[in-house]
């Protein structure tokens, strides 16, 4: 064999096939990246939650029925634990990417060993977790007001999960369309926050007039906090299995959209 078939015969530069995954590297930096400013991350939604339940327990307890025989400050509670995860699970992703965008480091996702498949897990795993944190802290904070004890931890736990990874998927299909913090802002401005607020945190859907409880309905944030609640009361607007089907149903759409476009280096690659 002469000396070219030999070199026609190998690729010049042999594939590594020992240096494994990116995958850990990628998860830790983006839970160390809200945990390092926790203060900011952690600490600050809890504030806001106990702001807006100081004010409006005091405002309305009393006079808001709700669920019949539930205080409407116990009530109130699974609802500002529940947009409080799903803010800062949005939060997490969206920001993250943005930031790699515009300071340029975007690329050192793209080089390493990393598939979209990994590169959306440890998105939407870091998303989940501080979603969590923030909820749990929340709950914690509010013991010290009124006692709150969960009736069913499977119902709460599922709920809490899927509704941060359909709030952790949308952050990723926005930090990916965004290309400045303009755009990231209109998309939680104007989707994000009246999806939210409209969803029945603050009001069970049937004190709604028909129409308004129509359109209800058709938000998917409503169905994650009425099942969320279920967890607590046993009691909700519409059937846990029903919300449940919708909150899925809505999470395995949009990880195929986000999968799609991570896969297609949809603004990733320009």
């Amino acid at each position: 064999m002469s000396w070219s078939d030999g070199m026609s015969s190998s690729p010049l530069i042999q594939p590594r096939t020992d240096m494994g995954s990116g995958f850990p590297t990628l998860l830790r930096k983006e839970l160390t990246r809200f945990w390092k400013v926790g203060f900011q991350t952690i600490a600050a939604p809890v504030i806001t939650a106990l702001l807006y339940l100081l004010i409006f327990a005091h405002v309305l307890e009393g006079r808001v029925q709700v669920f019949g025989t539930v205080p409407y400050t116990s009530f109130l509670i699974p609802g500002l634990m529940m947009m409080s995860m799903l803010q800062n699970a949005f939060a997490n992703p969206s920001s993250s990417l943005i930031q790699s965008r515009i300071t340029g480091n975007l690329v050192f996702i793209l080089l390493p060993p990393l598939s979209h498949r990994e590169i959306f897990a440890a998105y939407i795993l870091a998303a989940t977790v501080r979603g969590l944190c923030v909820g749990a802290c929340v709950w914690l904070v509010a013991l010290f007001f009124i006692p709150l004890p969960v009736s069913n931890v499977l119902w709460v736990l599922v709920f809490a999960v899927l509704s941060c990874g359909i709030m952790g998927t949308l952050g990723v299909i926005a930090g990916l369309w965004s290309e400045k913090f303009d755009q990231l802002a209109a998309f939680q401005n104007f989707l994000i926050m009246p999806a939210t607020f409209l969803s029945g945190v603050f009001y069970s859907i049937h004190s709604l007039p028909p129409f308004w409880l129509a359109v209800s309905r058709w938000n998917p944030i409503f169905y994650t906090i009425d099942g969320f609640r279920y967890g607590f009361f046993a009691v909700s607007d519409v059937s846990p299995w029903h919300s449940l089907a919708v909150v899925a149903a809505v999470f395995f759409v949009l990880c195929f959209f986000a999968l799609r476009l991570l896969a297609s280096g949809y603004k990733l690659r320009t």
